[in-house]
């Protein structure tokens, strides 16, 4: 209902402590990490969002990062971008996290996943800049 008033929802964001629920159903904490891209994909999945935008420090996402060969990509299908990551190309402390919640997004009926520029939000949504993930029969 918030969100459907006009206003901007945070949530999933870092911060605080992980708690699991015990077996006499006391909570407490516990020692983990929690994704934020993991959680975006599932929170979207689970509100029915046809769009998730993802956005990081680096314009596109790119094979060969950091090399000669380096290549941006613009528009990716999803079995393009699991054969991109079986080879590798998206290492877990980089671009790894956002990829697997953007395979997980579109497995899980996403539309399309924008990963770009945290300064090229809006021309990423208007399909001017970043890297968009889309369904195989998109």
């Amino acid at each position: 209902q918030i969100a459907r008033d006009g206003s901007v929802v945070i949530a999933g964001g870092g911060g605080g402590i992980p708690v699991v629920r015990g077996p006499k159903g006391v909570r407490h904490g516990v020692s983990a990490v929690i994704d934020k891209d993991m959680t975006s994909a599932l929170m979207a999945n689970v509100l029915g969002i046809e769009v998730m935008l993802l956005l990081t420090a680096t314009p596109k996402v790119a094979i060969h990062f950091g090399t000669p060969r380096q290549k941006f990509l613009d528009r990716v299908t999803l079995s393009e971008i699991e054969v991109l990551q079986a080879e590798g190309h998206f290492p877990p402390g980089s671009m790894g996290p956002k990829i697997a919640a953007a395979v997980q997004f579109l497995r899980n009926g996403g539309k399309k996943v924008i990963i770009g520029d945290l300064n090229q939000a809006m021309e990423a949504l208007r399909g001017d800049a970043g890297t968009h993930l889309v369904p195989d029969d998109a």
